[in-house]
């Protein structure tokens, strides 16, 4: 009984966000294009209802991956926790991009035991799932957290060896680079599903400094069958770019999708330059 209801739970995994989304999580490095030999770039990250503002939740470091421009491991140094934020840095010493990522996965859901729904306990995975089922558990409902929250910073010239796709979630492929990013210039900005292109992934954009002005400044777009969508960037500075399929996006405050409906997150920071 408890391998069959295994299987149909196995079967039925779906992505979904890790946060309840109420707030936006976000990182915000201290600059993306550099100069030098090399140089060190400081990142705050936090999650917040006002976009770079410190008002709510240190955002967690441990799981921050840093991935060189010739795709070695980086390492993030001077990591600190406050009551609002968290600080690290990152020492850049080659040229060209690099990836600096939250990219989590995991198993949310429940199973029926004893006329009862229970809830997997947290930190499950695919494969400790069997373990975590008691006997006689049925209807297990499981779904499967997708959530890639990256920025990238540039030493020098941009570099583009690090969008090879995963082929897992939400992933941009940028046709203009994010680090080459200019107020008043169009760009392209590709997105993939599961290494395919997402057609009608929506696609949202808020300038920084929202709590100084009366208007948001969201900008709402769809990706087209290739899974692009063209921005021209209105004015220069920091821009929060979020996208999610399935469920509501970061900071909606809708009722979370229906248990079997795919769900996966994608957030990033991008910086416009002034022309």
């Amino acid at each position: 009984m408890k391998r069959t209801f295994l299987a149909v739970a196995t079967a039925a995994l779906l992505l979904t966000p890790s946060l309840a989304q109420a707030h936006r999580q976000w990182m915000l490095p201290s600059a993306t294009s550099l100069s030098g030999a090399e140089s060190w770039v400081t990142v705050d990250a936090a999650i917040s209802n006002d976009l770079f503002y410190f008002e709510h939740f240190p955002m967690p470091t441990d799981g921050i991956v840093v991935t060189e421009p010739d795709g070695a491991t980086g390492t993030i140094e001077n990591a600190a926790k406050g009551r609002y934020r968290s600080t690290f840095d990152v020492h850049l010493t080659k040229p060209g991009t690099y990836r600096i990522a939250s990219v989590t996965k995991g198993l949310m859901g429940s199973y029926m035991l004893n006329g009862k729904r229970e809830r997997l306990p947290r930190g499950t995975t695919r494969d400790k799932l069997a373990s975590v089922l008691p006997a006689g558990a049925t209807d297990v409902q499981a779904s499967e957290a997708s959530n890639r929250n990256e920025i990238f910073v540039t030493l020098g010239a941009p570099t583009t060896n690090l969008f090879t796709p995963t082929g897992d979630g939400i992933e941009m492929v940028p046709v203009t680079h994010p680090n080459d990013l200019v107020a008043g210039e169009a760009a392209t900005l590709q997105f993939l599903l599961d290494g395919k292109p997402a057609s009608g992934l929506k696609v949202t954009l808020i300038p920084g400094g929202i709590r100084y002005r009366d208007t948001l400044g969201q900008m709402d777009l769809a990706a087209d069958q290739d899974g692009k969508i063209a921005v021209t960037w209105p004015e220069p500075g920091m821009y929060w770019l979020n996208a999610t399929v399935g469920g509501r996006r970061e900071g909606a405050g809708e009722a979370d999708a229906p248990a079997g409906q795919r769900r996966a997150s994608y957030v990033t920071t991008l910086e416009v330059q002034a022309p």
